[in-house]
């Protein structure tokens, strides 16, 4: 980009709506601006940080009108930390504008009929909602403008908390987080003092070197605490010191773990996890099912709102006891278990091979003996003969990632012909694109909105097809 453009500026934007992602738009003579940190109803002068033929990007540089819908952000990290971003947005308002997402998508992708969008499920919790927060260590941590500003040199820059947005080596030392409830500020907090006081070493991701790397701290309904250190190399004597420390001091840890993971990347799914103290799980509970959660485990991280998805997605599929049910990207088996009372049968498919063990665990521990599950690859383990060997799905339930589902797979859903599916969501575009191809031999009945990641763009989505 050139300097010239660099130095532009575009006054008077009037902020006119969201975009995916979370950034806001405005229009100048038929331009259209995404601009950061901004909210409905601003009227800004715009810097231009990116310009391509049809679209512009930018930040404000001076607000002329403060939106109505503006609200002082909780967190003391809004605007650095890149988690909750919609902080500063009334949240009557971000419901509406995700349920527009949601609209938008299907009327403009999706290109079948549909029926009008239910109103969004709110989130009871706003705040505190979240069950697992994954933090990071670093020896460099990220300065903030306002420290800059002060001129004075900050000897110790060791930082425990998030990656700032797009920087994979760049931590934001977090001082109080809002996503999840006690004991994980103070778990986090107590860490960093003690290691910093014991001379531990915070990681340097650049340089690959320094002992602590990652903090994963994982809450349950059931106030079971599970706390994961991550080391990057092997020292007794500095790991049992800070593991026995945080037994100590937080007693209501029940699972305390951790992990050695030597690599250049943070992904630990590969990695033995050793049981320091207490179980090798968690508990959630939902309707007297309860579900173990391992360091590992896939859960919905908002649990109390995962309840509200999952009714729904049980009331929308109508099982009955003479029903063989598929549930698509079981994950741990959630959904298959929590319908499974109401099923002749409930057979789960996911590609993660552990996810699956912990399926049947939670399947076997809940006492359910009509499921089955199956790991592998969707589009190659959900075939004819799968079909011929499980029986014939009366309904499927899915729940792909956020790439949606290989169009393999819905063409293979369409070949099976249940009479219904039930279509979850955490991406209203893939999910339009996939009920393009449904639409052929489904019709649209309902659509419901959940808000599972308030302060965030994020939206969960569920539709109801039946087969024409």
């Amino acid at each position: 980009m050139s300097r010239k453009l660099k130095d532009k500026i575009v006054e008077n934007i009037s902020i006119i709506d969201i975009a995916v992602k979370g950034k806001s738009i405005g229009k100048v003579d038929n331009m259209v601006y995404f601009v950061a940190d901004t909210v409905p109803g601003d009227v800004v002068d715009v810097k231009i940080t990116r310009k391509k033929a049809n679209f512009r990007e930018g930040r404000p540089v001076k607000f002329h009108q403060y939106s109505e819908y503006r609200v002082d952000p909780t967190c003391e990290h809004f605007g650095v930390c890149g988690g909750c971003k919609w902080q500063n947005i009334d949240y009557k308002q971000q419901l509406f504008y995700k349920e527009k997402h949601v609209r938008d998508n299907l009327e403009r992708i999706a290109k079948v009929e549909i029926p009008e969008v239910n109103p969004i499920l709110h989130s009871a919790n706003t705040l505190n909602y979240r069950n697992k927060l994954e933090f990071a260590f670093s020896e460099r941590g990220w300065l903030t403008y306002e420290q800059i500003q002060t001129g004075e040199r900050i000897e110790n820059r060791n930082a425990l908390g998030f990656h700032l947005p797009g920087r994979f080596d760049r931590i934001i030392d977090v001082n109080k987080c809002h996503l999840q409830p006690y004991p994980s500020n103070a778990i986090r907090l107590e860490t960093k003092k003690f290691a910093a006081e014991n001379d531990m070493a915070f990681f340097n991701i650049r340089e690959q070197e320094g002992f602590l790397r990652q903090l994963v701290i994982r809450t349950s309904g059931t106030g079971e605490v599970m706390v994961i250190v991550i080391f990057f190399y092997e020292d007794k004597e500095k790991r049992e010191l800070l593991l026995n420390h945080l037994g100590e001091k937080f007693p209501e840890i029940t699972s305390l773990t951790y992990i050695i993971n030597p690599k250049k990347n943070d992904t630990f799914s590969d990695l033995d996890v050793h049981i320091y103290k207490g179980k090798d799980h968690i508990i959630e509970e939902m309707e007297g099912l309860q579900f173990m959660v391992g360091p590992k485990s896939f859960y919905q991280t908002n649990s109390e709102q995962a309840y509200e998805l999952y009714k729904v997605a049980r009331e929308y599929a109508q099982i009955t006891q003479e029903d063989i049910v598929y549930d698509l990207y079981t994950g741990t088996g959630t959904i298959a278990c929590f319908v499974a009372p109401q099923a002749k049968k409930v057979v789960g498919i996911e590609y993660i091979e552990e996810a699956i063990e912990d399926a049947k665990k939670n399947a076997q521990h809940n006492q359910l003996d009509n499921t089955t599950f199956y790991a592998g690859d969707m589009k190659d383990v959900l075939t004819t003969e799968f079909a011929e060997k499980n029986g014939k799905p009366d309904v499927i339930i899915t729940d792909p990632p956020r790439a949606g589902m290989h169009q393999d797979v819905v063409e293979k859903i369409i070949e099976l012909s249940p009479k219904r599916v039930v279509y979850v969501s955490c991406n209203p575009s893939t999910q339009a694109r996939d009920i393009e191809i449904l639409g052929g031999h489904y019709n649209v009945k309902t659509i419901q909105p959940v808000d599972m990641f308030p302060q965030t763009h994020h939206v969960e989505n569920i539709i109801l097809l039946e087969k024409k």
